[in-house]
């Protein structure tokens, strides 16, 4: 392959960069003695809310959000121990949710939010349907394993990621140590490329991420996870994800013959990084699926 034929693959779609040069909003609020970050497009008014997986953070979304605004108003935050909101010293699920909601209502969005929750996301949004579901206009959740562990769990307890966070000499050595946790080498260089240069912050030293690494170690039992749904649900599987046949049958008992159940063709668990587009489409589909009704 030539040079210039592989510039080509390599160059960022004109939709991408649209995406990231649309305009975007930054705010903040307190939850409960911590202060949550948060992005936000399109217009206040009626809106979803975007909540990001274990170790991510509200700009996995920069390239997703955009899509929504004209009309919508989006909201991506940063749970606490993610991205550039602040830590705490134990984490829940329950806690998150509280956040989520909060962050949806500081960030402009007016009348019932929509909740699109990744992974542990998803979980966090689930738990929300569950404690806040007459107050949503339903919940979107994405390659989740609800009851079962999330995958940065596993990767912790196997000891092969989310241990003390190492410090790297140069930003340039840190990008280049960038993994997906499960791995996952599909995907757009560009969106690739975003999601791991907005991971990074300057540290004593060098450079680190953007996550505390005990955020995976929750306080109880979350009651809410026993239970199904309290508002309207769609749920989302990623062909090549971590969502197994038997589990997914568990999860369509546990989400009831209502919900909408659909798989994303040839997408790895971070769906936004390798099917953007049609994650897109998807959530699209049922919110105006929802609208009609």
């Amino acid at each position: 392959m030539s040079n210039t034929n592989i510039e080509e693959v390599l160059a960022a779609p004109d939709w991408f960069t649209t995406a990231l040069s649309a305009p975007v909003e930054t705010g903040a609020l307190e939850v409960e003695g911590a202060t949550i970050r948060f992005r936000a497009w399109g217009p206040v008014g009626p809106g979803i809310v975007l909540v990001h997986g274990g170790a991510a953070h509200s700009q996995w979304w920069d390239h997703i959000g955009p899509q929504f605004a004209a009309g919508t108003r989006v909201v991506a935050l940063d749970m606490t121990g993610h991205g550039d909101s602040d830590t705490r010293e134990t984490y829940s699920m329950s806690q998150w949710a509280r956040e989520v909601i909060a962050a949806g209502r500081a960030g402009g969005i007016e009348g019932k939010p929509t909740l699109v929750g990744h992974s542990m996301g998803g979980i966090v949004s689930f738990v929300a349907s569950n404690l806040y579901g007459k107050d949503l206009g339903g919940v979107v959740i994405i390659d989740s394993p609800l009851r079962a562990r999330t995958p940065e769990e596993e990767a912790a307890r196997r000891q092969n990621a989310f241990g003390p966070k190492k410090v790297y000499p140069t930003r340039e050595d840190a990008k280049s140590r960038f993994r997906f946790v499960p791995s996952q080498d599909a995907g757009l260089p560009c969106i690739r490329d975003h999601v791991a240069e907005t991971s990074m912050v300057a540290v004593d030293g060098g450079w680190s991420w953007k996550f505390d690494p005990n955020f995976f170690l929750r306080v109880g039992e979350e009651e809410a996870l026993g239970e199904g749904t309290r508002c309207r649900t769609a749920y989302f599987r990623a062909e090549n994800g971590i969502v197994s046949e038997e589990l997914m049958s568990h999860i369509c008992t546990l989400l009831g013959p209502e919900a909408i159940i659909a798989e994303i063709p040839d997408a790895g668990h971070h769906v936004m990084i390798d099917q953007p587009l049609q994650l897109v489409t998807g959530i699209r589909t049922v919110l105006s699926a929802w609208e009609a009704l």
